[in-house]
């Protein structure tokens, strides 16, 4: 499913959502080291580029990486498989500009539904998923790595139709 934009134009100080490639993950990975105890690997981001998943960046007007999603799409549904902003960054609007991003692009390729999973315990990502309509459908027992061994995911949902 191709229904992606080359990049978009974001609210605010010369913002653009651009297509994630090879050549970013260096700024991506930093990223995602600094926001995530359990962080993916470059292989993991490498595998998603290769398997034609949906990424995109947020860069500022001097080509910094705000934050970035990752989604795959198949069989009338689009996943949003990582949606990350830098801890630098956070609380100010960036993560919900890439989610709006990615609902469009599912939209665009006439999917039905988005799904994501949240840990149980990121209160902020929830408040942001849930504020968009997205819906608790499930749950995830033991999902994600966690200090003390796993931690639930709250798998959420959003009907785009």
């Amino acid at each position: 499913m191709s229904a992606q934009p080359e990049s978009a134009v974001a609210p605010g100080a010369g913002l653009r959502i651009l297509p994630m490639h090879a050549g970013l993950l260096p700024q991506v990975l930093e990223i995602e080291l600094r926001a995530y105890a359990f962080p993916w690997t470059e292989n993991i981001f490498r595998d998603c580029l290769k398997a034609g998943y949906s990424g995109w960046v947020l860069s500022d007007a001097q080509n910094h990486l705000r934050g970035y999603a990752l989604m795959s799409m198949a069989v009338g549904e689009a996943h949003v498989l990582n949606l990350c902003v830098d801890p630098s960054y956070q609380q100010q609007g960036y993560g919900r500009l890439l989610l709006l991003h990615m609902m469009r692009i599912a939209r665009a390729a006439n999917l039905t539904i988005v799904l994501l999973e949240v840990r149980r315990s990121n209160k902020a990502a929830l408040r942001l998923y849930e504020s968009e309509g997205f819906k608790r459908i499930g749950l995830r027992k033991a999902y994600y790595p966690a200090a003390d061994g796993r931690e639930d995911a709250f798998v959420l949902g959003y009907d785009i139709t």
